[in-house]
């Protein structure tokens, strides 16, 4: 589905969640076809530049963090451009369990493209009683709760 600028609050409700659907396919290339090919980012103290550097930050990003599942949510929107703010759940590979908190500011091109991804991110260690993202590996249910719903 190809969800263009302007957007509207159901719009951009709908682009997010195509975008959560394809981060938690963890699926670096399937993922780097929603930006343009000279898409510029920011996460933490990395700068991708255009599909290949994002399909390669993607598949040593999700090498690391392990059994990856996000919510993504609207915070705000403009024109061209989504604010989201998103929490993650994972584990590296000696079964430490974080919760990575982050906003994202999001700038598309007039085809729906991101051209722009801004995001900050911050890592919180959690024990494994604590988790709340409990969906198979894959896109979460509709059911399932949000962010603000489960208080976070």
């Amino acid at each position: 589905m190809s969800i263009k600028p302007p957007f509207t609050r159901e719009t951009a409700i709908q682009k997010i969640r195509l975008a959560e659907d394809g981060w938690n396919s963890r699926d670096p290339q399937r993922v780097s076809l929603v930006y343009t090919p000279d898409s510029i980012w920011r996460n933490r103290a990395e700068f991708p530049r255009g599909r290949e550097q994002i399909v390669e930050f993607l598949t040593r990003k999700w090498s690391r963090e392990l059994d990856y599942r996000l919510i993504k949510e609207l915070w705000a929107f403009g024109e061209d451009r989504i604010a989201v703010r998103f929490a993650y759940e994972w584990h590296d590979d000696s079964g430490q369990w974080f919760r990575s908190y982050g906003n994202e500011n999001w700038e598309f091109d007039g085809e729906g493209l991101m051209q722009r991804r801004f995001a900050s991110i911050n890592d919180l260690p959690i024990k494994e009683s604590e988790r709340k993202f409990f969906w198979p590996l894959g896109r979460r249910p509709d059911d399932h709760l949000g962010l603000t719903d489960l208080g976070l």
